[in-house]
């Protein structure tokens, strides 16, 4: 995985291959941050990454200047990974990582975000549960984004606060406000 904006630009980490979740491809990254980049100003974002993986939209989000990326992934083998790459890209400082699942995370949350990306597994139906709950708990600033990664049998546009869904390969982001 490489980081491909920002003051780390360039880097990369490796992803072991019995890493236990799927990362978003480089193509579909480059996609989202694109968009993103039109929208919003990254220095001192305050990010929230459920279902973190393996930290590559994090490092990303850091790498362009947000302050402040909470992590949550329920895998203990995966937290470690991001701790330790964090370490070695040395931007542990602007990353606090949370061995928990992302739902209990958000129904316990009492902090609000200026982004919140989700990515659960595809085949996890909990995509519209994510999105009542950040919306119900109030967890996005005023003008924050919700991002739900999500694959092409997942429909989002019904949902509460939808604003549209960007489509890179097969890979999907649905965007709320």
């Amino acid at each position: 995985m490489r980081i491909i904006s920002g003051y780390l630009k360039g880097r990369s980490f490796a992803v072991p291959s019995s890493f236990p979740s799927r990362p978003t491809t480089d193509f579909a990254k480059e996609g989202l941050f694109n968009v993103l980049g039109n929208q919003i100003d990254f220095s001192d974002l305050r990010v929230l990454d459920l279902f973190t993986g393996t930290g590559n939209l994090s490092f990303e989000f850091i790498s362009r200047g947000a302050t402040d990326v909470v992590c949550v992934d329920k895998s203990p083998k995966v937290t470690a990974w991001l701790k330790k790459n964090a370490l070695a890209l040395g931007i542990q400082e602007g990353l606090s990582v949370h061995t928990q699942d992302a739902l209990t995370f958000i129904q316990r949350a009492t902090q609000q975000f200026d982004l919140i990306i989700a990515d659960p597994p595809y085949e996890l139906a909990v995509h519209k549960e994510i999105i009542q709950t950040v919306f119900e708990r109030n967890l996005l600033k005023p003008e924050g984004f919700l991002i739900v990664e999500h694959g092409k049998f997942t429909v989002l546009k019904e949902e509460t606060n939808f604003l549209n869904t960007r489509t890179f390969g097969n890979v999907n982001f649905s965007f709320f406000q």
